[in-house]
């Protein structure tokens, strides 16, 4: 598990951030005490930009440029404990944005590969998770959709925009007793599903109903 110090946060951020984990993430139901340190942790002011700052830590998504958001709290919490991450999986994460996720990631997993459609955000990504010292920062601009198939297979898959189906590409990455956790359904509505891969078979079961941007690529919805 990586373990990260951060430096840049100011201790109304850090007192925001608590109150964000206890009000809106475990009062929720998220329990997995992984997750709960690394929402703690992790600055998401730096995710966010300048502007909507003050907005960091609100129960909402936030606008992040190029018609993208960063997640609600929540969702991101929720998605993290739905792949059930222990400390030494290989995960991979289609759309990268300006990298809260993965930050996410980086502190329950050192092998968290990230691939982002939108190259400003793929190199803002970089820049935001190279200023909190993370060393090891695997992201490629490209279609998500079609996953990273040189790195597969994967332990865990996230998603974090909303397809039509569940991408029979993504599926084909999973590494046995996998987990695949996406948004589907139509382009302003989705369920939140879980895939797990046992025995070569695909177990699929609904999480909460949410709405995400569309997950644009070749197995997922036209520009």
């Amino acid at each position: 598990m990586t373990s990260m110090g951060f430096s840049c946060t100011d201790k109304k951020n850090e007192k925001n951030r608590l109150d964000m984990v206890e009000n809106q993430i475990r009062a929720r139901g998220v329990r997995d005490p992984g997750v709960l340190s690394a929402m703690r942790r992790v600055p998401r002011e730096i995710f966010v930009p300048l502007g909507s700052r003050k907005y960091a830590y609100d129960d909402a998504p936030i606008s992040i440029g190029e018609g993208q958001t960063i997640s609600q709290p929540y969702m991101v919490a929720l998605m993290t404990e739905c792949i059930e991450l222990r400390g030494n999986e290989k995960v991979l994460e289609i759309g990268t944005g300006t990298g809260y996720q993965m930050a996410i990631l980086l502190q329950l997993t050192p092998r968290v590969y990230s691939v982002e459609r939108i190259p400003a955000l793929a190199e803002k990504a970089k820049r935001n998770l190279a200023s909190l010292s993370y060393k090891t920062i695997n992201i490629k601009t490209g279609d998500g959709t079609c996953g990273w198939p040189e790195e597969a297979p994967f332990d865990a898959i996230i998603v974090t925009s909303g397809a039509p189906s569940v991408p029979e590409s993504l599926k084909l990455q999973l590494a046995e007793g996998g987990r695949l956790v996406i948004p589907a359904g139509s382009r302003h509505n989705q369920t939140l599903y879980k895939v797990t891969k046992q025995d070569d078979c695909f177990a699929l079961s609904e999480i909460t109903p949410c709405v995400f941007v569309p997950l644009i690529g070749k197995y997922g919805w036209d520009e």
